[in-house]
């Protein structure tokens, strides 16, 4: 999930013998990747070492460290998702419960560093949506639809001059120019407006990237590169966030590389 930890070897293993059915050897290389792995989904060396000792019981326990780490990625994944959902949706404190829920069954440490570092950023984002100011250690697009809903529900937006520079920023991420962006500065009802236009502009990217990529990996998986490559290139025609133009050129950097069906 980061550059953390790299599960890729064990998985590899675990997909080779638990799912393929292949005998497990138990190579000195082998041991050590079980010793380590099984270290870091939170099996102790002691019952790590007394598995390795022979082949049923390492393969129970490449099993074992497997089912943690697909588990807990799955569970880890899907409360990301909705929690990014509910705080959309002005919904914080659900958010915060959803990684309270993660945290009361996680024992993975990499997935719980994960989780409470969501929670943290979550709890944050309750100040911003109690306060009415950005926080500069969160980023624009998880603070945008906060202070929207707070608009919504009709508290005014203050525009102090540090709401000014976060709206200036928040509207350059979305391709907004400073002609569109300064006259909304110049009162809370144009400034709520903005917010809405930017979030809107989040939301239709988001939408376009979906769309894209799930046709785009359809046609590549079906072998149809030019045809995978065209939804690209007509994602990359509408799109006007730079950061997710970015992302349209370097998915069709990487469709451009891979050779033609044989």
């Amino acid at each position: 999930m980061t550059a953390e930890l790299d599960w890729e070897p064990i998985r590899a293993l675990g997909q080779r013998i638990i799912e393929r059915g292949e005998p497990l050897e138990l190579s000195d290389e082998v041991r050590t990747l079980l010793q380590r792995s099984a270290e870091e989904v939170a099996l102790s060396p002691k019952d790590a070492a007394s598995a390795l000792r022979s082949v049923p019981t390492a393969t129970t326990l490449l099993g074992e460290i497997t089912r943690r780490i697909d588990e807990g990625s799955d569970r880890l994944c899907k409360a990301e998702i909705r929690a990014s959902d509910l705080q959309d949706a002005g919904d914080l404190e659900s958010a915060c419960k959803l990684m309270e829920e993660v945290l009361a069954i996680e024992i993975v440490p990499h997935y719980r560093r994960i989780a409470e570092s969501q929670l943290r950023r979550a709890t944050r984002l309750k100040s911003v949506a109690s306060s009415g100011q950005a926080d500069p250690k969160l980023s624009v697009r998880e603070q945008i639809p906060v202070l929207l809903h707070r608009v919504q529900q009709g508290q005014p937006l203050e525009l102090t001059e540090g709401m000014r520079a976060f709206l200036r920023r928040a509207a350059a991420d979305v391709g907004m120019s400073e002609t569109e962006t300064e006259p909304a500065l110049a009162t809370p009802e144009s400034g709520g407006a903005l917010l809405g236009q930017i979030m809107g502009r989040f939301r239709d990217a988001s939408d376009r990237l979906k769309s894209a990529m799930y046709r785009m990996t359809e046609l590549r998986d079906a072998g149809d590169l030019e045809g995978a490559r065209q939804q690209i290139r007509n994602w990359l025609a509408v799109e006007v966030i730079p950061r997710f133009r970015r992302a349209s050129e370097e998915q069709l950097a990487g469709l451009d590389e891979q050779p033609p069906a044989s």
